[in-house]
């Protein structure tokens, strides 16, 4: 698996033990931010769930679960985290930024590169699912062409701006 990706604007990096303090404090800025729609973020971040999340993004990797990757601007700076996750039915984008860093573009890059890689993986399609309230989530997907699928309860504990419903959109393996 391919340990970074790039587009020439942004650099996507696996997930290391090193990152740990940069990605703790890139959360814990935007707590405000990320709680709003994040159950992880609910109850704070902290070096100990950041060394939780990058042990299991490790094993998650080496068993093909997942591929969890820093997303870097163009200068260098850490602008959030972006995963490819297995699924039965295909693969699943997901992502988040810092709040610093939304509106850049940075997202819509990230995924395009995470739907080349399931391309690469033989994946037949690729999800990216959000919150029904989160309109700016929303935008990634219909930017890259994919086709909105329908809406699925929402589970577990939710975040103070979630509704209970998450909308659903793939985007087909071209012919």
């Amino acid at each position: 698996m391919e340990d970074t990706l790039t587009d020439g604007v942004v650099t996507l990096a696996r997930w290391c033990p090193e990152h740990r303090d940069a990605q703790v404090e890139t959360v814990v800025g935007s707590l405000d931010h990320l709680a709003a729609w994040m159950p992880w973020a609910i109850d704070g971040y902290d070096l100990a769930k950041g060394d939780e999340f990058l042990t299991r993004a490790a094993s998650q990797w080496e068993s093909g679960e997942e591929y969890n990757y820093a997303i870097y601007t163009p200068d260098g700076e850490l602008a959030g985290s972006c995963g490819l996750m297995r699924r039965a039915d295909g693969w699943e984008i997901g992502y988040w930024l810092a709040k610093s860093q939304t509106g850049k573009g940075y997202v819509t890059r990230a995924s395009a590169l995470l739907v080349a890689l399931a391309w690469r993986l033989g994946a037949a399609q690729v999800m990216i699912k959000h919150d029904a309230r989160n309109v700016r989530s929303q935008a990634v997907p219909e930017r890259l062409g994919f086709s909105q699928a329908g809406e699925e309860p929402a589970e577990g504990r939710l975040p103070s701006a979630c509704s209970e419903v998450n909308v659903v959109w793939r985007l087909e393996r071209p012919a």
